[in-house]
């Protein structure tokens, strides 16, 4: 029998095959002085991972984290306790506002992986905030919307072949409006101030000229969820840090614990900025039919050998690549040819040097795109979800009663008179009469 290897030998054989980035050899104390931990960053079958190696004078422990929060985590220490003793319990929430788009397959994405990972997931239908946050979703539409966003999240998880019987799946009114929740929302309400809750809502709730108050209420219900849904992290996009450094901030003054925060890098939208569920014309939405992702990408901005705000380079980033080990240029043989590209960073030199053409980006994604697509499009041609997706997004109604007898009267086909003009005036200068007119009237001066 060969030499017992030592512990440091084991960590050196089971990292052999890893792609190793980032390796510390820094040590963290366990509970046995012949226990550490170890930890290296890594990519082993095309996932990022943060591992954790439990190493004693037998064995070695290896727990695979995976890296969804390549941006920022709050909360590391107490992460690594956490993984010392038992899996990790994280939840992601979505508000129930407009139709969900191809930027969530990143959190989905994540989801996969933490589920890969041995964590226990729930994912939260946040229905009550949509309609906190400016009225996004209307209160006789929240049911709908919450079984909206339920099948087509399902679709893009199955689309992506994640097991749906390992999710939790939670609507945020099933608690929200219970005697504790209400409680704790009016202790936290005499805790927080409105410049607090105004800064944490910033990147996340609409901004308007005159807020509600229903707006200042939103972040103070997110940190409350996290102790409500039992969770020790809570994951999203980096636009929502200012709401997890708020629950950072105020859960422990109500007796609860202060939770990890993971989070994510945003998808820029088609236009610039972050793709968003209430801007139509920033996102691709899940049902957009193959005409209109090709005329939304067409839009899009995509400027030669600009990486900066590029919607269509990122959605190859966080979205495409993550989900498949390769991603392809198409483009005609005069050009170079069709062109394989297996780490993102080479499409983003290419395109830089201006060696990748807008076009062919754009064609190459939308053709990737429409394949994500295609199995979520085929889901909701059933009658049921046709019906669904009918009732949650009704169509804007033009009918405003019409005349008597005639009921299918639209406001376009009624009579136009003055009164149905919009007339909006600026600053008034000057108002003078008009002495040597035939009638009398009025000269107005803006």
């Amino acid at each position: 029998m060969g030499e017992q290897l030592s512990p440091e030998e084991k960590f050196q054989l089971i990292t052999r095959n890893l792609q190793v980035r980032n390796s510390t050899d820094s040590q963290i104390p366990c509970n046995s002085s012949k226990t550490y931990l170890k930890y290296v960053c890594c990519v082993f079958e095309d996932i990022h991972y943060l591992v954790f190696f439990t190493c004693t004078v037998n064995e070695v422990s290896v727990l695979f984290l995976p890296l969804l929060c390549s941006q920022e985590v709050l909360g590391e220490e107490r992460l690594k306790e956490i993984l010392k003793e038992r899996e990790l319990k994280v939840y992601w929430g979505t508000a129930t506002t407009g139709k969900p788009h191809v930027a969530y397959f990143v959190p989905m994405s994540k989801i996969a992986d933490f589920l890969k990972a041995g964590c226990e997931v729930t994912i939260l239908f946040a229905d009550l905030h949509a309609y906190l946050d400016n009225m996004k979703a209307p209160w006789e539409l929240l049911e709908l919307r919450v079984q909206y966003y339920e099948q087509v999240i399902k679709a893009m998880l199955e689309s992506i072949g994640v097991p749906l019987d390992k999710l939790k799946f939670v609507k945020g009114t099933d608690y929200q409006l219970s005697r504790e929740y209400t409680l704790d929302v009016y202790r936290l309400s005499s805790m927080v101030t409105e410049h607090d809750a105004k800064k944490a809502g910033a990147e996340v709730v609409k901004q308007v000229e005159h807020p509600l108050l229903s707006g200042l209420l939103y972040p103070g219900l997110q940190a409350l969820d996290e102790e409500y849904l039992k969770v020790d992290a809570q994951f999203g996009g980096v636009d929502q840090r200012k709401i997890f450094t708020l629950a950072e901030k105020y859960l422990p003054s109500l007796g609860y614990t202060k939770r990890i925060h993971m989070m994510n890098p945003m998808v820029p939208g088609l236009t610039g900025g972050k793709m968003s569920s209430s801007e139509e014309e920033s996102k691709i939405d899940l049902l957009d039919k193959n005409q209109e992702v090709k005329k939304k990408l067409k839009k899009a901005f995509c400027e030669p050998g600009n990486v900066e705000n590029n919607g269509v380079l990122s959605f190859a980033k966080h979205v495409l690549f993550p989900l498949q080990s390769e991603f392809v240029i198409k483009r005609d043989p005069k050009w170079g040819g069709d062109k394989v590209y297996t780490d993102y960073e080479e499409v983003e030199k290419d395109f830089a040097a201006e060696q990748i053409h807008p076009g062919d980006l754009k064609a190459s994604v939308e053709l990737a795109l429409n394949k994500l697509l295609d199995p979520i499009r085929k889901k909701f041609e059933t009658p049921e979800l046709k019906k669904l997706t009918a009732s949650a997004y009704p169509e804007p109604s033009k009918n405003k009663g019409g005349a008597k007898g005639n009921p299918k009267q639209t406001v376009d086909e009624e009579e136009v008179i003055p009164s149905r003009l919009d007339i909006r005036v600026g600053k008034v200068i000057s108002v003078e009469k008009v002495e040597k007119a035939s009638y009398n009237f009025m000269s107005i001066f803006f």
